[in-house]
């Protein structure tokens, strides 16, 4: 399984769907919420080159935020790069 991080905000929808998104394909991830951390969203920054959230790196690699994750699922991509053969939905 790979390891999965997210940067995110409280009061943030889109970090909500894209959690609820990689809760529903059954993958453990490790959350850094930032609202109130100037420290680790100036990490976020420095890792990503954003400053929106979510971003979402897979094994250390950004794939970028909340509609990137969607279009990877809706690509038939993103079971891959989580290493699950199926998708729970299905």
């Amino acid at each position: 399984m790979q390891k999965i991080e997210i940067y995110t905000k409280d009061y943030c929808p889109y970090c909500k769907r894209a959690k609820d998104l990689l809760r529903i394909k059954g993958v453990d991830f490790t959350e850094h919420e930032i609202s109130q951390d100037p420290e680790r969203e100036n990490e976020m920054h420095e890792r990503s080159g954003r400053v929106t959230v979510p971003q979402i790196f897979i094994d250390g690699q950004p794939i970028g935020g909340c509609d990137e994750l969607f279009k990877l699922d809706e690509e038939g991509k993103l079971n891959a790069l989580l290493r699950k053969p199926y998708n729970l939905l299905d």
